[in-house]
């Protein structure tokens, strides 16, 4: 016979919300895949073309959310969906492997074994993060998506940048919209910069850099 719970409220449902970049892996992923999917003389012409945004993006007189329209238009635009879904595959089974970050993939395992919900929350674009959710056995991915038109894409966000407080936007949605908005979410989350922080507080349990974090 099943315990009672008599107050009927909802048990709490489990959920780990990993960051990708420098959580799940070692360090960034987005430029090297730009590297490998563009090859050499595409990327040089993508940084030259890109360099007074990211170049004042990095002297703080720009914003994450301005540099990083200019790259990925310059980088995508008029670019077909597959030629990337193929480098994405790639990228996946010869690259990342040796890019994990050994301690957050054990949590991500931990969390697996239990049958909590897991889900990717990136400011990396669509690119290649289903891909790399599909490989890990992660159930969801939150990231910046790229708009198409037809299977061309255009090189600007459908979505706004999932970075810093959009992170808990587009997760607490995802939430509402995934366990119903009566359920109450058991939310662990790991992150490894500042615009992950907000993410972070809304978890019930936290991890920043590999270390148990709450907001001061």
């Amino acid at each position: 016979m099943p315990a009672l719970n008599p107050t009927n409220t909802p048990e709490p449902v489990p959920v780990a919300a990993f960051d990708f970049d420098g959580t799940l892996t070692k360090g960034d992923s987005f430029i090297p895949f730009l590297r490998r999917s563009l090859g050499w003389m595409g990327f040089a012409r993508m940084l030259l073309l890109s360099a007074p945004w990211l170049l004042a993006y990095a002297l703080r007189l720009m914003s994450n959310h301005r540099a990083k329209s200019r790259l990925l238009w310059v980088s995508l635009a008029g670019r077909h969906r597959a030629d990337f879904q193929r480098h994405a595959d790639a990228f996946v089974k010869e690259y990342l492997p040796t890019q994990w970050n050994p301690w957050t993939i054990k949590q991500l395992h931990v969390h697996q074994r239990l049958g909590h919900r897991c889900v990717i929350v990136s400011a990396s674009p669509d690119l290649y993060l289903h891909t790399v959710a599909a490989s890990l056995g992660i159930h969801d991915v939150l990231c910046t998506e790229m708009a198409l038109s037809g299977d061309t894409f255009t090189g600007h966000m459908a979505t706004p940048n999932c970075h810093g407080e959009e992170k808990v936007a587009r997760l607490q949605a995802w939430l509402d919209a995934t366990l119903g908005k009566d359920a109450k979410p058991e939310l662990y989350a790991y992150g490894d910069t500042p615009g992950d922080k907000p993410m972070l507080r809304l978890a019930n349990h936290a991890w920043y850099r590999g270390q148990p974090w709450s907001a001061p």
